[in-house]
């Protein structure tokens, strides 16, 4: 089933544009630190700059639950965060308590907290895939 209201456009097209800026700055920023690394207070500000548009993704999905004004469908994103919210934090307790016996190494290898939770926002979406699907079967 295809459901598209006017919130999920919006929310594509600030997807669109979040992710096309992570692009080039992620690699913008890689190629600077690479060439000629910013010293000082500038390399903070810049290594940053590649995080910027994740918070955008992050204020994208969270305008989505506002906007979306069909109560089922907000439900079912709902779900989706929560349990990517769970899977994040789940992974990220783990791997700290692995990393405070010295189990494995400090830092996660540029597998961090984001990075888990938007694989718990896909492992949430299959999730709402196959309950509606076992819903509309059992109707």
């Amino acid at each position: 089933m295809t459901y598209r209201s006017s919130a999920i456009t919006r929310y594509m097209k600030r997807l669109a544009l979040f992710m096309t800026v992570y692009i080039a700055l992620i690699f913008g920023v890689g190629f600077l630190f690479r060439l000629n690394p910013p010293a000082g207070a500038l390399a903070y500000v810049v290594a940053v700059l590649p995080a910027l548009p994740i918070l955008g993704v992050f204020w994208t999905i969270f305008r989505l639950l506002i906007e979306e004004s069909d109560e089922y469908w907000r439900m079912m994103l709902i779900r989706q965060v929560l349990i990517a919210t769970g899977f994040c934090l789940c992974v990220m307790t783990v791997w700290e308590f692995l990393q405070n016996y010295e189990v494995v190494p400090l830092g996660t290898g540029g597998f961090g907290t984001a990075f888990f939770w938007f694989l718990g926002l896909g492992i949430g979406a299959v999730w709402n895939a196959v309950t509606m699907r076992r819903e509309a079967v059992e109707e």
